[in-house]
């Protein structure tokens, strides 16, 4: 099957069934999970699907509305943790200041910062916030905005204004997608402002992502490939994918 047909199948079969995952789409079409990340992106590009976590549905869908933060709590839990665990190893020496994203990844790196390590930890996310309030070792600071019911997280003008003139020394960030052709994205323009500004107040950019979030591209890139020092991912990530990071100059943290 040539692949104009295939991807030309593969819009038709996510139009009936509604959501598909890339793993399935793999197994019907008897090819990696790489090409069909491929096809979907292509797909994505002339409007016949919208990717999300893990697959894609129909363009029209009303499940391409942003997931909320509970129900992406819920999803790829075990990956998740051992990405947090694997983050401690990145945090800057005592007496530092990072950022902390909003994000379900993020927010378990927030609950296994080591208490021998005295941090300023600065975040828009209310989760994150309240793992960290009142603990003697962290220097907790809440940034101002709008908080998103769906994230959880503070946005707008006045978060955005309050990062502009920080200078931290780790950011973790969190993203909706990371592809080699996109950067990273998100789907709220807000966020994505917010994000954008949380990458650019850091001095080393770390990434927290699992797998499903490889080779999805959404409508709002915040940064690109180049913004971002490491990835940390677990070993779902395909290794062309890991070439293609690394090649981009990203270390690459598989858990």
């Amino acid at each position: 099957m040539y692949a104009e047909e295939r991807q030309q199948a593969m819009a038709q079969l996510i139009g009936q069934q509604g959501r598909l995952s890339v793993a399935q789409l793999a197994d019907t079409f008897s090819v990696t999970t790489e090409t069909v990340r491929r096809d979907l992106s292509s797909l994505e590009r002339i409007g016949l699907v919208r990717r999300v976590h893990g697959g894609a549905v129909p363009a029209s869908s009303l499940s391409v509305i942003e997931s909320g933060l509970g129900e992406r709590d819920q999803a790829n839990t075990a990956a998740k943790d051992a990405i947090a665990v694997a983050a401690v190893q990145q945090l800057p020496p005592t007496g530092s200041i990072v950022v902390i994203d909003a994000g379900s990844t993020t927010s378990r790196l927030a609950g296994v910062l080591p208490r021998e390590v005295r941090l300023t930890v600065v975040t828009h996310a209310v989760p994150v916030a309240a793992r960290l309030a009142g603990l003697p070792h962290i220097e907790l600071h809440l940034l101002p905005g709008r908080v998103r019911p769906t994230t959880h997280a503070a946005v707008g003008s006045d978060t955005v204004a309050a990062l502009h003139d920080l200078r931290a020394d780790v950011a973790f960030l969190a993203t909706n997608g990371i592809s080699t052709d996109h950067g990273l994205t998100t789907p709220d323009r807000d966020e994505a402002a917010t994000k954008r500004a949380i990458a650019r107040s850091a001095r080393r950019v770390v990434v927290l992502a699992d797998s499903s979030k490889i080779g999805v591209e959404t409508s709002q890139r915040f940064a690109s490939l180049g913004d971002v020092d490491v990835l940390i991912t677990d070993a779902g990530i395909e290794a062309a994918d890991q070439r293609a990071f690394e090649k981009a100059g990203i270390e690459v943290v598989v858990t």
